[in-house]
C-alpha cells in the first residue's frame, strides 16, 4: 500500500475542516423572517393588551347612546318644588307622569319667575287657598257655592287635602295655584291636580287661618316669595 506523504495529508485535512460559505441572500432572508416574526408578536401583544379598554369604552358608549335618552327624559325634569312663602316653606311633589303637560308648564313658569311675589288672594277655610296675580272673585264664589256638594260625592286619594293644582283655564299667560286644605270630592271638575304637599302642611294651615274679609281675601298680605325647583 502506497504511503501518503505528510504534505498531501495536510492539504486534505484543511479541505475537510474549512468553513462552509453562506450566501448573502440566505442571510438577508433569515433576518427578514426574524423581523417579521417579532413584528407579529408585538402586534398581537398590543391588540390583546388594549382589548379590555376598547370593550370598556364601546360598551359604555353603546349603553349611553341607547339608554341615555330614555333615562334623561324620565329623570331630567325636577320632581319637587319648594314654595318659599311669607309663612314658611312648602315642599311639593310634582306628578310628572300623571300630569306631564301641566308639570312642564309649571316648571316653565317657575323658571320665568312667574310665581315670584305672587299673593294668596283668596283663602277659603276648610277648603282651599288660592295664589295668583288675578283678583277675580268669580272663581272663589264658584268654589264656595258648590262646596255643599262635598258630602254627596265619593272621594279618592286625588281629592284629599294638601293637593296642589291649577284651574282648567285656557289662559296661557296665567297660572293660578290652588292648595286644598280639606278633601274635595268634585276636585276634578275644578282643577287639574299636578302635585301634593309632602312637607309644610302646617304652613298651609297657617295661611288658611289668616283673617279674611267677606270676599275671602286676606286682610294682611301673604304670598309666595319665590319657587325653587329640585329633583
Amino acid at each position: 500500500m502506497a504511503r501518503i506523504k505528510p504534505q498531501a495529508l495536510l492539504v486534505q485535512s484543511k479541505r475537510k475542516k474549512g468553513p462552509t460559505r453562506i450566501s448573502i441572500t440566505t442571510i438577508v432572508f433569515c433576518n427578514l423572517t426574524v423581523v417579521l416574526v417579532v413584528l407579529c408578536f408585538v402586534g398581537a401583544y398590543r391588540h390583546w393588551s388594549h382589548r379590555p379598554d376598547q370593550l370598556k369604552g364601546t360598551g359604555s358608549s353603546n349603553f349611553e347612546d341607547t339608554d341615555a335618552a330614555a333615562v334623561s327624559k324620565k329623570f331630567d325634569l325636577p320632581g319637587h318644588a319648594i314654595l318659599n312663602t311669607s309663612k314658611g316653606h312648602i315642599i311639593v311633589e310634582l306628578f310628572k307622569e300623571g300630569s306631564p303637560e301641566i308639570v312642564d308648564k309649571f316648571i316653565d313658569f317657575c323658571q320665568k319667575g312667574h310665581f315670584k311675589g305672587m299673593p294668596f288672594h283668596h283663602v277659603i277655610k276648610n277648603y282651599v287657598i288660592q295664589a295668583g296675580h288675578s283678583q277675580q272673585l268669580a272663581a272663589a264664589e264658584d268654589w264656595t257655592s258648590r262646596g255643599k256638594l262635598r258630602g254627596q260625592l265619593a272621594t279618592s286619594p286625588k281629592h284629599e287635602a294638601f293637593m296642589i293644582g291649577t284651574s282648567k283655564t285656557k289662559d296661557s299667560k296665567e297660572f293660578e295655584l290652588y292648595i286644598t286644605t280639606a278633601p274635595i270630592p268634585d276636585l276634578n271638575d275644578k282643577l287639574i291636580v299636578f302635585g301634593r304637599v309632602i312637607k309644610g302642611e302646617d304652613v298651609v294651615q297657617e295661611i288658611e287661618e289668616v283673617d279674611t274679609d267677606e270676599h275671602y281675601q286676606p286682610k294682611s298680605r301673604v304670598g309666595i316669595i319665590n319657587v325653587t325647583l329640585i329633583t
